[in-house]
């Protein structure tokens, strides 16, 4: 069996949130145990006798005897604190009705998409992030020190920078009036920046501020959207009825107000009797063409299968989205950066050459 966990000790904090990689290869390890036929128990144990990494032998023993002490699969996970809801809520509506294989096989999936995911945009943004960098650089260095020597030569020659590159040249006289200040705020945030990167807990409050402000807004709320729908569906396909489904689905967004809010006006729809495509409609919770999708589905005695679908084509649909907006990040760095490089050198190049040609 591969390893699933590395250990990383921080400030001398052993316990932290396990990856998307690290859950996605613990969930298809556990779903072929249970398609093997191997107990829930017996199947945990199997995998800690087999890690060779101490942490990792050590989270997967707690697992098993909290099993072995009668917890579910799903409370045992959520009492390690190293886990998202997501994963036991998931696992506890698969345990609930009897298709924990399936549960596990969707967690392993849609933990792996995540992974992949994050590992492109990581690629994609380091190197415009570095570009941007090496640029403002750049700009600084023309601002600061190469506009002073190109001011001194029209001084020589009787003239002196206006427009733009005066307007430059004042910029750049006030950045290095200022530059003591400015290199203690970049080492603030770099110390910030090494902070965050380091200490999970940090991260996890930044993420769940970032999560209530911005999580039902733009691309967030199409992912966030998806993942409701592949709860939804994997309730729905375990036999549980809509409303508790629904329910359950909806309390993985209890840390985006605002869509937890829309949830739950949905879901007193539900209960009112309207019908589940009608509901997802009026609270603008699903696009139209998949509302409409799901009603014929529901008609045709197929709405779990149909909803599955659904949640398949939200899940692509949303890191699509992601997808491209990482893919524009690059060029737009490239073409303001060399746009502003350009114009620096322009307002400046070109006087000279008329005072160069008259002098001539």
């Amino acid at each position: 069996m591969p390893v699933f966990l590395n250990t990383t000790v921080l400030g001398g904090i052993k316990m932290r949130k396990l990856t998307n990689g690290e859950i996605s290869n613990l969930c298809m390890e556990l779903a072929l145990l249970t398609h093997s036929g191997v107990g829930v128990s017996d199947g945990i144990h199997l995998l800690a006798d087999e890690e060779k990494e101490s942490e990792s032998k050590e989270l997967l023993r707690e697992i098993a005897d909290k099993v072995d002490e009668g917890m579910t699969l799903a409370e045992a996970m959520e009492s390690t604190n190293r886990f998202p809801q997501y994963v036991s809520g998931l696992i506890e509506v698969g345990e609930q009705s009897g298709r924990s294989e399936e549960a596990l096989n969707a967690l392993s999936g849609y933990y792996d998409r995540r992974e992949r995911l994050v590992a492109q945009i990581k690629s994609a943004v380091l190197y415009p992030v570095i570009l941007l960098v090496l640029m403002l650089a750049v700009i600084g260095i023309l601002l600061v020190k190469v506009l002073p020597v190109f001011n001194d030569v029209y001084i020589s020659l009787g003239g002196r920078l206006t427009g733009v590159a005066g307007g430059l040249l004042a910029l750049g006289q006030s950045i290095y009036a200022v530059l003591p200040v400015l290199c203690v705020i970049l080492f603030i945030l770099v110390v910030t920046a090494v902070v965050t990167a380091l200490n999970s807990k940090v991260r996890d409050k930044l993420y769940g501020y970032w999560r209530s402000k911005f999580g039902d807004k733009g691309i967030a709320r199409r992912i966030n959207t998806a993942r409701f729908a592949q709860a939804l569906s994997m309730g729905m396909c375990s036999g549980l009825p809509i409303e508790d489904a629904f329910e359950l689905a909806s309390s993985f967004q209890k840390d985006i107000p605002t869509a937890y809010a829309r949830y739950q006006a949905c879901l007193d729809e539900l209960q009112q009797g309207i019908s589940l495509s009608d509901a997802l409609s009026d609270k603008d919770i699903f696009p139209a063409a998949s509302c409409r999708m799901l009603a014929l589905g529901v008609r045709s005695g197929s709405g779990d299968t149909v909803m599955e679908e659904i949640s398949r084509r939200m899940s692509e649909d949303g890191e699509q989205a992601l997808e491209q907006l990482v893919g524009k990040v690059e060029p737009t760095l490239v073409v303001v950066t060399s746009i502003l490089v350009g114009i620096i050198l322009l307002s400046v190049m070109l006087p000279l050459m008329n005072i160069m040609s008259a002098i001539g």
